[in-house]
C-alpha cells in the first residue's frame, strides 16, 4: 500500500470541484456587518452572483483550505497564466509573462510581470513567487528548490523531469504574498478574513447571508468596470433558478432543466460547456481502511455495467450531458490519448445479465429476495449525494432502481454539504454522486495523478490534505509508476505508452465508476453586463465557480451602456 503518512503538504491544484452545484464554503457563524445580507437592489451597478455556496457563508478566503469561498480563486489571488479549459490554446500570461523548461524538463525558468502591487500596496516581487512556490504548505514533493535568478526572473529545480505538470505549476499555484504568509502559524486552518492579493478584487464585506467584492483600483490589468460584486448563500437549484428568472441573480453556473424557458426573455444569455466528469466516487481500498461492498472490484465492475447511462443523460440531465470515456480523457478533445486497448466509451445501456454473470463469477449468488449476496453478507451500498443538488439526486434515484434490476441493492439517500464534504475527505462512505474536476490542457495527466495515484490520498479516517482529490483512497503500485513515467517526458509516444498502462488499470479496478461528462451550463444577465464569454468568443471557461477562470471574466465584463 502506498498511502502517504499525514503532515506532508501537497501543492493546491484546484479547489472547485467541477459540477453543476460547486459548494466549497458552508459552515456556522459569519464576519463582516449585517447590511450585507439578502440580495442588492436591481440597477445599483451590482453583479449578483451564485457561485454554488450555501448559507451561512463563512467569511474564508485562504486558498489552501478546503472550504475558501469562491470569489478567492482568481478574483483576489491568481496563477502566473491562465489556462482556459474551454479551448485548446496556448496559455494567458498573468502574473507571468513567459516560461521556459530546460531540454531535460528539470528546471523551468518563468518570467514575472514588473509592476504588480499587492491589493495593500506593496510590490509583487520574485521573492513573492519563491516563496508560493516553496513554502512549506504548498511546496511540490519533485520540487528541489526555487530561487531569484533577477527581479523578474524565477528558477524552479526539480527532482527529475517535470513536463507534464506544467499546467500544476503555472495555472493552479496561487501566488500569495510573503510579508502576509510568512507569520501565519497554520497555513490550512488560517481563515485570512482580510485577503491581500494581486486579483481584479478585494473583499468588502461578508455575512452569513452573502459576501461583497469590490474593484481594486490599483489592479495590473486595469481597474474592473463592475464596481461591485456581491456573492449569495443559496441552499439550492430550485431557490437559485427562481432568483435568476426574477432577476435577483445576475451570473450562476448551475443545472437548469428548462434552459430555453429561463432564457426565453432574453434578459438572460446562455452556455452549456460540457468538460467535467461525474461520478460514483467508491470508497475502494480495504488496505485504507475502506469498508462495504463496494470494495470488491467485481461489485464496482457489475454496477458500471448495470448503469444505463443514456437514461440518466435523459431524465435526469435531461439529455444536456456528454458521453463519457473510462479513461478520463476527454472525449473528441484528448482522443489520442486514449489507448485502443481498452474500450473508448462507458456503456451507454444496461446489461443486468452481464452484471450477473460479474458477480456470479466472483463466488456471490443471488437471493431469495433477488440481491446477491457472499459469506452471508448483501450487496447492500448507500449512494449520497448533497440535498438540493436536483440533478445528482435524481440520478442518484435512477441508478438505485438501475441496480436493482441486476441484483445489487443501493439506498440513494441525500445529506447536506458539510456531511457531504466531511464523508469524502475522510473516506467514510460507500458510494457519492460527484464530480471530477477536469483538465485544462488537452491531457488527462492531471486527472491520473491527482485522483488516481496513490501519493494523493490518506487513510480512511484521516482528512485529505490540500491538493489531494483521491477520494476512493486507491493504490495501484502499476498506476503510480506510470504516473510518474509520464510526468517525466516530453515525448508523446512515452506518454502514450504509460497513459495505456493506467488506462488499463483504472479501467478494470473502476475506483470511480464514469457516469456522465456534466452539463456545465451557465447563466448570465446580457442586458446589465456586457462581455461575457459566448460560443463566438469562449476567452474563458464561464461559470460562476471556475478556479481562475472567474477572475478572467469578472476583470473582462462591463456594465451595459
Amino acid at each position: 500500500m502506498m498511502i502517504r503518512s499525514k503532515g506532508r503538504k501537497r501543492l493546491l491544484t484546484a479547489v472547485a470541484l467541477a459540477s453543476g452545484l460547486t459548494l466549497l464554503a458552508t459552515g456556522c457563524g459569519s464576519s463582516g456587518d449585517d447590511g450585507d445580507q439578502g440580495t442588492a437592489s436591481k440597477g445599483d451597478g451590482v453583479l449578483t452572483v451564485w457561485a454554488g455556496s450555501q448559507t451561512p457563508i463563512v467569511a474564508n478566503f485562504n486558498p489552501y483550505a478546503p472550504t475558501v469561498l469562491h470569489a478567492a480563486l482568481g478574483g483576489v489571488y491568481e496563477t502566473l497564466f491562465y489556462y482556459n479549459k474551454a479551448s485548446a490554446e496556448a496559455p494567458t500570461p498573468m502574473l507571468g509573462e513567459s516560461f521556459e523548461f530546460n531540454e531535460d524538463g528539470t528546471e523551468l525558468t518563468v518570467k514575472i510581470r514588473e509592476g504588480v502591487t499587492w491589493n495593500d500596496g506593496k510590490p509583487f516581487t520574485a521573492e513573492d513567487v519563491v516563496w508560493s512556490f516553496s513554502n512549506e504548505t504548498s511546496k511540490p514533493e519533485y520540487l528541489a528548490s526555487a530561487e531569484v535568478v533577477d527581479p523578474t526572473t524565477v528558477k524552479l529545480t526539480f527532482t527529475g523531469p517535470q513536463f507534464t505538470n506544467e499546467f500544476a505549476l503555472l495555472g493552479a499555484s496561487w501566488m500569495v504574498p510573503q510579508h502576509v504568509w510568512k507569520d501565519v502559524p497554520d497555513p490550512v486552518t488560517f481563515a485570512n478574513e482580510a485577503p491581500v492579493g494581486t486579483g481584479p478584487y478585494t473583499v468588502a464585506s461578508t455575512s452569513d447571508a452573502s459576501y461583497t467584492m469590490a474593484a481594486n483600483a490599483d489592479y495590473w490589468g486595469g481597474a474592473p468596470a463592475v464596481e461591485k460584486v456581491q456573492y449569495l448563500g443559496i441552499d439550492a437549484n430550485t431557490s437559485a433558478e427562481s432568483l435568476l428568472k426574477t432577476g435577483k441573480v445576475d451570473w450562476a453556473g448551475m443545472f437548469v432543466a428548462d434552459p430555453d424557458g429561463l432564457t426565453a426573455d432574453g434578459r438572460l444569455g446562455y452556455i452549456n460547456t460540457p468538460q467535467d466528469p461525474t461520478v460514483l466516487y467508491t470508497c475502494a481500498n480495504v488496505e485504507a481502511g475502506c469498508a462495504g461492498a463496494q470494495t470488491d472490484v467485481a461489485v464496482r465492475q457489475a454496477l458500471n455495467v448495470a448503469i444505463d447511462r443514456g437514461v440518466i443523460n435523459e431524465k435526469a440531465f435531461v439529455g444536456l450531458a456528454g458521453e463519457i470515456s473510462p479513461t478520463f480523457a476527454l472525449l473528441g478533445r484528448d482522443d489520442k490519448w486514449i489507448s485502443p486497448d481498452v474500450e473508448k466509451v462507458s456503456p451507454q445501456e444496461a446489461n443486468a445479465a452481464e452484471a450477473g454473470k460479474i458477480l456470479e463469477a466472483a463466488g456471490y449468488t443471488k437471493g431469495g429476495d433477488g440481491i446477491y449476496e457472499k459469506d452471508g453478507k448483501k450487496v447492500e451500498l448507500t449512494l449520497t449525494s448533497v440535498e438540493g443538488w436536483s440533478d445528482y439526486n435524481a440520478a442518484a434515484e435512477l441508478i438505485a432502481a438501475q441496480a436493482k434490476a441486476a441484483g445489487i441493492g443501493v439506498t440513494a439517500s441525500t445529506v447536506t454539504w458539510d456531511e457531504f464534504s466531511d464523508s469524502r475527505q475522510t473516506g467514510s462512505f460507500e458510494l457519492i454522486m460527484g464530480g471530477v474536476v477536469g483538465t485544462s490542457v488537452a491531457d488527462p495527466f492531471q486527472i491520473y495523478r491527482d485522483w488516481f495515484s496513490g501519493e494523493y490520498t490518506q487513510p480512511v479516517g484521516t482528512q485529505l490534505e490540500s491538493g489531494e482529490w483521491n477520494f476512493s483512497r486507491y493504490s495501484n503500485p502499476t498506476v503510480d509508476a506510470a504516473v510518474n513515467a509520464a510526468a517525466a517526458t516530453n515525448d508523446e509516444a512515452a506518454k502514450k505508452d504509460a497513459y495505456a498502462t493506467i488506462q488499463t488499470e483504472i479501467t478494470r479496478d473502476l475506483p470511480y465508476i464514469p457516469l456522465v461528462i456534466n452539463a456545465t451550463q451557465t447563466f448570465f444577465d446580457q442586458k446589465d453586463f456586457t462581455g461575457w464569454p459566448t460560443e463566438d468568443n469562449l476567452y474563458a471557461f464561464p461559470p460562476s465557480w471556475g478556479s481562475v477562470s472567474a477572475g478572467v471574466v469578472l476583470s473582462t465584463i462591463k456594465p451595459a451602456e
